[in-house]
């Protein structure tokens, strides 16, 4: 079960704990991350899985992760006889920022609605008992 918000801000948070925060990644999604990260150039899945020391697909399975969240993309390379491979590398961070503070404002809205949504519903609830006891 997800921990109450009051825990949450009781808590010490680094930046990566975003990662989990606001998409859900899991640690071996963050070391792939930290790993395209740390290279000059982008990644085979082949390579990623080595640099990470797993199975080439639950390598895959992370990249699809981080694609989906949008912290990296994918290119395509083509071979001069045909035929393609693709490669990853992380997507630029103050695109990554942007997103997640999109990502915050539209939560932060909503709680806002939810709030609101709480007092008026109680405070009818209140006024209706008190219409009804006099």
């Amino acid at each position: 079960m997800p921990d109450s918000m009051s825990e949450q801000l009781q808590r010490d948070m680094v930046c990566e704990g975003l990662l989990e925060c606001f998409h859900g990644l899991k640690q071996l999604d963050k070391q792939v991350f930290r790993e395209l990260v740390e290279t000059e150039t982008p990644l085979t899945i082949d390579e990623i899985a080595a640099e990470v020391d797993r199975e080439r697909s639950t390598a895959y399975r992370s990249v699809q992760r981080l694609l989906q969240a949008g912290f990296i993309q994918k290119e395509q390379v083509n071979y001069d006889q045909g035929g393609y491979y693709h490669v990853y590398k992380p997507t630029d961070p103050s695109t990554i920022a942007d997103d997640m503070q999109r990502m915050l404002n539209d939560w932060y809205a909503k709680m806002g609605q939810l709030i609101q949504e709480f007092e008026d519903k109680y405070e009818r609830s209140e006024a209706s008992t008190a219409a009804v006891e006099s």
